[in-house]
């Protein structure tokens, strides 16, 4: 029923009046009303200081893609899993530090130093508070292209700066990304990030395996050529990507996984990790040198279950998707679900085939419905180690013949068959081993790498 407000006829006089009035005036004008003239001068105005605005360097032919990055964890915990570790070099054992994590920092700088896959002319940074309980606050950010140790090239020093702010904080939870700035970054390079972080952090987010020596100094020291550290460690504080701005041809490729796939037991500031390796194959390759490799591995990871880091699906979003460019990735992973609940405490966690393929399935979909591929990674044997047992030796082996058969996964890369004992195949070879019959050495890792097809990645 139409209201009696929405016929003319029915005004109230009042309001009858003060239409034929403002009619009245309308008429004895020559154009549009005053109002029109002040909106259009209004809309005028928003033009022009629109495009007084400077324009992004971006154009069509080029796009963000993530040339590094790395999971976070809010704490270092201990391998576990494995054998005790060795402190000796035996079978070209490199151990692979973990410690020197500090519980908190205050009024100091770390400087951390990346490896890139690939290059472009402007870059970003993105930081993390993923795990933080309360706020985190930072002084100054720099991004520089690494000299040697913890010296930088100065001509290439950036200050970076976060919605314009060169000072900041990031909420808990929180992931930022920083301003455009002009940068040749190379690819295969190494890259410094410094961060002064002039409060009481509190416990950090960090990545504790980063492969690298990360260099901490009293004050503000972000902007020097040189540190000066006061201590290191091997681990990423808050650092959760660099990406850079790249051709339209460019993608990202992201190893996804366990301890294997971080890196564990290779030599450290070497980058002989085998998604490093792979990162050089490609780019020395004509046909895929636009195709770049981040490392999402976490050790101790698990699939379906915390322990070492959020376990592998609920950490997925974080570390996959929101990743740019990304293209196709890895699945390595599964050996801790069967391996861990021989551990005590962790009895009731035993898994099943079908429990680890359920898992795999929900990663391989959604990685599909954002449009990326996935190449699954068979497990590899572990007989030796003190959580081995024959019931997880069955998983292990049902899972693999998934794997290689059922056709889920868009590629199939097969590390079982290739790092396997020839005489058991229940054991790493023995000029893989690390020493713990868990983590392929540097010898190991170089082969794994050059075992992929790299043709996979252009389909």
């Amino acid at each position: 029923m139409k209201s009696a407000w929405g016929s003319p006829s029915v005004l109230p006089p009042s309001f009858r009046s003060a239409r034929r009035a403002e009619a009245r005036s309308q008429a004895g004008r020559l154009g549009p009303p005053r109002s029109f003239f002040a909106v259009a001068a209004l809309f005028s105005s928003s033009l022009c200081l629109l495009a007084a605005q400077p324009k992004p360097a971006l154009n069509s032919n080029e796009h963000w893609v993530t040339t590094w990055a790395t999971a976070q964890a809010l704490a270092p915990v201990p391998e576990i899993g494995g054998a005790p570790q060795r402190q000796d070099t035996s079978q070209n054992r490199a151990p692979s530090p973990t410690g020197n994590i500090p519980q908190t920092l205050k009024n100091q700088t770390v400087r951390m130093v990346v490896r890139t896959s690939l290059g472009g002319r402007r870059v970003r940074v993105q930081l993390s508070n993923a795990l933080g309980s309360t706020a985190l606050s930072i002084g100054a950010a720099h991004i520089a292209v690494r000299q040697k140790d913890d010296a930088v090239v100065p001509a290439s020093d950036r200050v970076l700066t976060y919605g314009g702010r060169a000072s900041f904080r990031i909420p808990p939870g929180a992931l930022i990304v920083s301003d455009p700035v002009d940068l040749d970054v190379p690819k295969l390079a190494d890259v410094a990030v410094s961060l002064y972080l002039p409060e009481d952090t509190g416990p950090p987010t960090v990545h504790a395996l980063g492969l690298h020596t990360t260099y901490i100094a009293d004050g503000d020291a972000s902007g020097n050529p040189t540190l000066g550290p006061s201590a290191t460690t091997t681990a990423y504080f808050w650092l959760s990507s660099v990406d850079i701005l790249a051709p339209f041809s460019a993608a990202v490729i992201v190893a996804f996984g366990d301890s294997i796939t971080d890196g564990f037991a290779t030599t450290v500031n070497k980058d002989l990790a085998w998604s490093a390796l792979l990162a050089k194959r490609l780019a020395a390759n004509k046909s895929t040198e636009m195709l770049g490799v981040v490392n999402l591995g976490i050790s101790g990871n698990r699939v379906l279950r915390d322990v070492v880091g959020t376990n592998a699906l609920a950490r997925f979003d974080r570390d996959v998707l929101s990743r740019n460019g990304v293209r196709w990735m890895t699945l390595l992973e599964g050996i801790n679900d069967i391996t861990f609940s021989a551990i005590p405490g962790l009895s009731g966690e035993a898994v099943t085939a079908e429990d680890l393929i359920w898992g795999y399935r929900q990663i391989i979909e959604r990685a599909h419905l954002h449009g990326i591929k996935v190449a699954g990674a068979t497990i590899m044997p572990v007989e030796g180690v003190p959580t081995y047992r024959e019931s997880g030796e069955s998983v292990r082996e049902a899972v693999n013949q998934w794997i290689r058969t059922s056709k889920a996964f868009d590629a199939v890369i097969d590390f079982d068959a290739l790092v396997r004992d020839p005489s058991d195949a229940k054991r790493l070879r023995a000029e893989f081993d690390s020493g713990d019959h868990v983590h392929p050495n540097d010898a190991g890792n170089q082969a794994m790498a050059d075992a992929i097809d790299l043709s996979t990645f252009l389909k």
